[in-house]
């Protein structure tokens, strides 16, 4: 409760103010952000609460003005080995004050934790080329998925599966083998990783609407970036026929 007097409206106003200002919640709570978001004071302390709920997850609050922004440039908000959620202030204010809503959202991350959990397993040897993972909560209850492939990864352990089976097969038993293929394996996977760190166009995020339209998607980039190598027919099965309803 203000002290100051109300004789004086502007003094009283002014000290109103600045009471409220205070009172604010602090960006720096938010964690990661794209925009300049605000939550109110209950917002924000649901906002805290869903992230300690769902800590296997990375969650980066997205202003209004920013959302289709943060949709098309998804991939550049991921982190290796976490699954991201992209989600907005107005979706985090009305899940705060509706209940159904909370239930219906929370419900939709969930699923969604569940089904990217499933995709690595799904994917089959193509999962070490993916970087990461995540999902955005849409405006009409669903959520959107994306994934960060580096191609070159995939090329690369083709080529040191291909050459570690030749030489098995030319040198069964042989240590001498067994050493060069160690070497060969570290001086690609060194040369790998400095090749990848030098062009970007290894680096791709696909988006989809689905896990299974996901994971076709990242088959399709990965399949196309070693088209020179021959396909098994357990390679082709990889996310096919895939039932994600449980």
């Amino acid at each position: 409760m203000s002290t100051i007097s109300q004789t004086d409206g502007s003094i009283a106003k002014t000290s109103y103010t600045s009471t409220e200002t205070a009172q604010k919640p602090s960006k720096a709570d938010y964690g990661n952000i794209i925009g300049s978001p605000e939550l109110s004071e209950k917002a924000q302390k649901y906002y805290e609460q869903l992230k300690k709920k769902y800590s296997h997850m990375d969650f980066i609050l997205v202003s209004m003005d920013k959302k289709e922004e943060a949709k098309a440039n998804a991939g550049k908000y991921a982190k290796t080995n976490r699954i991201v959620v992209l989600i907005d202030t107005e979706k985090i204010e009305k899940m705060a004050s509706d209940e159904s809503y909370r239930k219906q959202y929370e419900g939709i991350i969930s699923g969604a934790a569940a089904q990217l959990s499933q995709l690595k397993s799904s994917l089959g040897s193509n999962a070490d080329s993916v970087k990461t993972y995540g999902m955005q909560v849409n405006d009409n209850g669903t959520a959107s998925y994306f994934a960060v492939v580096d191609k070159s990864l995939a090329a690369q352990k083709k080529r040191i599966e291909k050459n570690a089976a030749k030489k098995a097969e030319e040198k069964k038993q042989s240590e001498k083998a067994a050493k060069e293929k160690r070497a060969e394996k570290k001086r690609a996977e060194d040369s790998s990783k400095a090749d990848s760190d030098n062009k970007a166009e290894d680096i791709i995020t696909v988006t989809a609407s689905s896990i299974e339209e996901l994971i076709q998607k990242i088959n399709n980039v990965l399949y196309a970036g070693m088209s020179d190598n021959v396909q098994t027919e357990k390679e082709k099965q990889i996310g096919q026929n895939i039932d994600f309803k449980g």
